[in-house]
């Protein structure tokens, strides 16, 4: 678990850097049901929160060093954004048919781009490489306890915003979000139920569950903020401790909770943060109605044509 002293640390080190963002009442799922808008946050996804974090900690010669990760895009821009608030150099591995639009965010806030993968589980492989052979600080995009730390501040502020909260509902890629929002809202409210959300079509938490440990998937689910190779360690140790439940929704799931939030709640979210939308319209989270339940929509960097052939559908 992530202790809460130490999430309470990190939103203090990088409160002056981010939003806090709001809590809205999401009255069409349901009276008791509210939207943690992540969406809102700098970047345009909740990342910034453990990266941020991390970048603090750094020595002197790491910071001289540079730092390198690989990320679908929300994590490669909050590390890039991160990384040149902190004059530090930073180069961040993709793969080829990542989001054009989030390569170019990346690009925009100052990092270098590798593109010499063709899947997420060899941009890993590339990280690795390149990372021994220059020397950068690995920055996990999901595994590092720091990175937790900073995401956890995400569940802090549910809590502080709704005291009574019973239910969290929170889509899951790698897992770090999941388990930072888990070990803070299960310290601080006990009784309150966690419930993991994700796609079908890129189901690692579940593959790790039913494993024992971490295995890799191939994940193609159109909620590309969600496709990771695998979960981390240290975020499957959690999310077996303190996770109540994992479902999956479809891709259709996915898309239909996408144009509810443009639609209805007026949120231009990008798929992985619909996602948890997506598990509530369909019915897919037990007795939220009777709770006091947060969704966390965790993101809204889309493709406009992406968004635009999802709204046609409906």
């Amino acid at each position: 678990m992530i202790a809460v002293g130490d999430v309470v640390a990190a939103s203090a080190r990088v409160e002056t850097r981010l939003r806090r963002t709001p809590v809205l009442a999401a009255d069409e799922l349901g009276e008791r049901v509210s939207l943690k808008a992540e969406l809102f946050q700098r970047t345009g996804s909740f990342k910034p929160r453990g990266v941020l974090n991390r970048l603090a900690a750094l020595s002197d010669d790491e910071r001289a060093r540079g730092v390198v990760t690989t990320s679908a895009g929300n994590l490669a821009a909050a590390l890039a954004y991160g990384s040149a608030l902190e004059s530090v150099d930073c180069l961040v591995v993709m793969w080829q048919g990542a989001s054009e639009h989030k390569i170019a965010a990346v690009r925009r806030y100052g990092a270098a781009v590798d593109l010499e993968a063709t899947t997420p589980g060899e941009a890993f492989a590339r990280m690795g490489q390149l990372q021994r052979e220059s020397g950068r600080l690995l920055v996990h995009p999901w595994d590092d306890p720091l990175v937790l730390a900073g995401h956890a501040t995400v569940g802090l502020e549910i809590v502080e915003e709704r005291p009574d909260v019973e239910l969290v509902v929170v889509p899951v890629g790698g897992g770090g979000l999941i388990a930072g929002i888990a070990s803070v809202v299960k310290a601080l409210r006990p009784d309150a139920r966690i419930v993991a959300v994700e796609p079908e079509r890129a189901a690692g938490l579940h593959a790790a569950l039913a494993a024992g440990e971490p295995v890799p998937v191939e994940p193609s689910s159109i909620a590309d903020g969600l496709n990771a190779p695998f979960v981390g360690e240290r975020c499957l140790a959690i999310c077996r401790e303190l996770v109540d439940e994992a479902v999956l929704v479809s891709e259709d799931e996915i898309r239909a909770g996408f144009r509810f939030l443009y639609d209805r709640a007026k949120l231009a979210a990008e798929p992985a943060g619909a996602a948890t939308a997506a598990a509530i319209l369909a019915r897919k989270v037990r007795d939220f109605e009777e709770r006091s339940t947060v969704l966390v929509v965790s993101g809204g960097n889309v493709l406009p044509a992406t968004a635009s052939a999802i709204l046609g559908e409906g």
